[in-house]
């Protein structure tokens, strides 16, 4: 009896955490770019490539120490992993007006959407940012992390190899890269 009231409770909260992992795709759901034209999220995952979706906010201190240092990263990841990034901002109608100076400011590269009702984050089934998502050549979401930590990006590169490779990629010794990561970072400056 004692047994049943431990495994019950665990039971439950594993079809609860699997329930709200069911979702396997991104949804079809409209955002805005920093323009204010809605568009379908669907129209920036359907070219092939691997997608990061990194959802974020002006508030967040987090989010943006995330978006800096991938933004270290970005272009080396294009090439090497056929991927791109959406950095997705939760900021609500009163703070979007501080989105398009403050990524400006930053020199982020990537493409910026809005989604100021949070449509797709209520249907992506997150509660706070930042929340980072990669989503396979197909449409199927791989991965999901939540919040950052500095090195979070090792993880995400890894989780990238992985399904870069599973893509049909020929580059096996490219892959192999992401565990030397910092030791070519260093000697980059020494090259130059």
């Amino acid at each position: 009896m004692n047994t049943f009231k431990i495994f019950l409770p665990t039971l439950l909260f594993t079809l609860i955490s699997l329930a709200s992992f069911a979702q396997k795709t991104v949804p079809d759901v409209e955002v805005k770019t920093l323009e204010g034209q809605s568009v379908s999220i669907q129209e920036y995952l359907n070219d092939g490539k691997l997608t990061v979706m990194s959802f974020w906010a002006t508030w967040c201190s987090p989010c943006k120490k995330e978006l800096n240092t991938l933004m270290d990263y970005y272009e080396e990841w294009q090439e090497k992993y056929n991927m791109k990034l959406l950095a997705i901002t939760i900021d609500n109608s009163r703070a979007i007006r501080k989105v398009k100076p403050m990524v400006d400011n930053f020199g982020w590269d990537y493409t910026v959407l809005s989604d100021v009702n949070e449509d797709l984050k209520k249907a992506m089934n997150f509660q706070t940012v930042p929340q980072t998502f990669v989503v396979d050549a197909e449409g199927n979401i791989v991965y999901s992390h939540s919040g950052y930590t500095p090195g979070d990006e090792e993880e995400l590169e890894n989780v990238l190899a992985e399904y870069a490779s599973a893509g049909g990629e020929d580059e096996e010794e490219e892959i192999e890269k992401p565990k030397k990561k910092k030791k070519k970072k260093n000697t980059e400056e020494d090259e130059d």
